[in-house]
């Protein structure tokens, strides 16, 4: 069904309209018009928000926006609530309904200080910022962007409708599929971390593989994954690397997968599909880590992870263990108590 905005220009849309869009039944006036969106606590009068957590349910009596997107239980008199099965993905599917007419300020066409190869190969509708460099026999699929200060190695791959952002670098022959969108400060395909220790110094061990990057991955700013030693670090379809993450040399993740801020993963170590490492986890080397596995935050991986368990700690456990160990942690002070009275007890007894 097509939803046609209040004011197109000033990118209104009520609540009926809202209501329409995510198939989602509507409580209270359906006349309320917002024209944005935010958290809330901090949404007003002319802004949609969304409660998809219960216990935040509270909240609902004190935010001020227009229009709220809720669970399919939730009511709250005098609101105009928008009750849906998936409070977040409606929200999303808003917010983008909203900015689809937003000014598109990505670079247009080809810049005249980009630096461009003449034996690399451009498809149409590429777009080149300033100061971007494409060297010999990269190839630039068709409707991808690169913006300011990009660098493209020589043989690089980047395949179609890619968003590639201020300063990443592509090194040489790596590979990227479709649709893959990487933030600035990336780089992918920098040596491995290999070294031979030879009469007391460290010996460089060539780095001559690459790294595949599959369609429909994200990677966040300021990564970096590096290339094989011999043959393909692989970072598998509709993968998401949040910022700050190092993946080193001959990894291999699987389709779907998480990587959370902070996150390491030492050399060929192999994920599964839809693993999930949470903030700041670390991976030794040489492990498999099994489909749909689970690694909390702040957790250190030594050992290998069949496929759906769940760990946590440093070294890693599962989880139930490990919450366990932790329960008793809390505790050691009352342990060092009972130890200490039970010692003395057992003193008074063989004095007897």
């Amino acid at each position: 069904m097509t939803v046609t905005r209040s004011n197109p220009s000033a990118a209104r849309i009520s609540a009926s309209e809202i209501a329409q869009l995510v198939k989602g039944e509507l409580i209270g006036d359906g006349d309320v018009l917002v024209s944005g969106f935010s958290g809330i606590k901090e949404a007003d009068k002319n802004e949609l928000t969304f409660l998809s957590n219960l216990k935040y349910e509270p909240l609902l009596l004190d935010t001020r926006a227009g229009v709220i997107l809720v669970p399919r239980q939730i009511l709250c008199p005098g609101k105009t609530l928008i009750r849906v099965d998936n409070p977040s993905l409606s929200f999303t599917q808003v917010v983008n309904f909203l900015l689809k007419d937003a000014p598109d300020h990505r670079p247009k066409g080809i810049h005249p200080t980009a630096v461009i190869s003449p034996g690399a190969k451009l498809a149409r509708g590429v777009a080149v910022g300033a100061h971007t460099v494409i060297e010999d026999g990269a190839v630039i699929g068709e409707g991808s962007v690169l913006y300011a200060n990009c660098y493209v190695g020589h043989g690089a791959h980047l395949g179609k409708n890619c968003l590639i952002y201020p300063q990443v670098v592509l090194r040489e022959k790596v590979a990227v599929g479709d649709r893959v969108i990487i933030h600035s400060g990336t780089v992918i395909g920098s040596d491995g971390f290999g070294y031979l220790p030879v009469d007391g110094k460290h010996m460089k061990i060539p780095q001559v593989g690459t790294v595949v990057i599959e369609d429909d991955v994200e990677i966040g700013a300021n990564v970096t994954i590096d290339r094989a030693r011999f043959d393909k670090t692989i970072i598998g379809e509709g993968t998401k690397i949040d910022n700050l993450v190092q993946i080193a040399h001959n990894v291999i993740i699987g389709k779907y997968c998480l990587v959370v801020a902070q996150s390491g993963i030492a050399g060929s170590t192999k994920l599964g599909d839809h693993v999930i490492l949470a903030a700041q986890t670390g991976l030794v080397g040489h492990l498999e880590i099994g489909d749909g596995a689970v690694v909390a935050a702040q957790s250190g991986v030594s050992k290998s992870i069949k496929a759906g368990e769940q760990v946590f700690g440093s070294p890693a456990h599962p989880m139930q263990t490990a919450l366990r160990n932790n329960a008793h942690i809390q505790r050691l002070d009352k342990y060092v108590e009972m130890i200490k009275d039970l010692k003395k007890r057992i003193e008074e007894l063989e004095k007897k």
